[in-house]
């Protein structure tokens, strides 16, 4: 998925300035979509001479003019077509992923630690995730606020990565807990120093 179409999907909750939609991103978006402030000014700038996006000089006091940026029809129209057309399924590349493939002949400990890394991590961003929910909800049941609120994606998206942390909480747990019940045994071959896993019976 191109940036754009993620800037586009941001800018549909209103107007925003390149330091609002960083922010905007960081709130939000970052659940499924991630990006540097660099790439984004690059990107509102590019949107804005193809027409997709407006922006309008703000004046301030003692301080830089703000440029607000807005989609336009064309970009409505963009985003409306692009929501017709197939999703490409993510493409998963976890260097973790690999690490644990090939902890019966690696380093078992630094596995251990990197997967416990990546359970805090997953566990902080659920509770960000979670702060998130709640300023949405802003006090309504989910029920209530589906019912009223005006846009229902932003909530839809934010449960996806919710889901997709609890997931990887659970796997992280379960992986910890087969690695804790393996023993380590030298390693066979020429290079005896290298222990290797050899899980229990059962």
């Amino acid at each position: 998925m191109a940036l754009r179409y993620a800037v586009l999907a941001a800018l549909l909750e209103g107007e925003a300035s390149g330091y609002d939609m960083a922010k905007r991103f960081d709130a939000s978006v970052a659940n499924f979509w991630t990006t540097t402030p660099q790439q984004l000014y690059r990107e509102l700038e590019r949107m804005e001479v193809e027409g997709v996006i407006s922006a309008r000089l703000v004046p301030q006091e003692r301080r830089p003019t703000k440029r607000l940026f807005t989609l336009t029809e064309a970009g409505e129209r963009e985003l409306s077509a692009f929501t017709a057309a197939p999703a490409k399924p993510a493409a998963l590349r976890d260097d973790l992923l690999i690490k644990v493939q090939a902890v019966d002949v690696g380093d078992p400990a630094a596995v251990v630690a990197a997967v416990r890394e990546r359970e805090e991590w997953s566990r902080a961003k659920l509770a960000r995730y979670d702060r998130l929910r709640a300023r949405l909800l802003d006090g309504r049941t989910e029920a209530e606020f589906l019912a009223s609120d005006d846009r229902i994606g932003p909530y839809l998206t934010l449960m996806g990565g919710r889901e997709l942390e609890e997931a990887t909480i659970r796997w992280c747990e379960r992986t910890l807990a087969v690695l804790a019940a393996s023993t380590f045994v030298p390693a066979s071959g020429n290079d005896r120093s290298r222990p290797r896993l050899r899980r229990p019976h059962p």
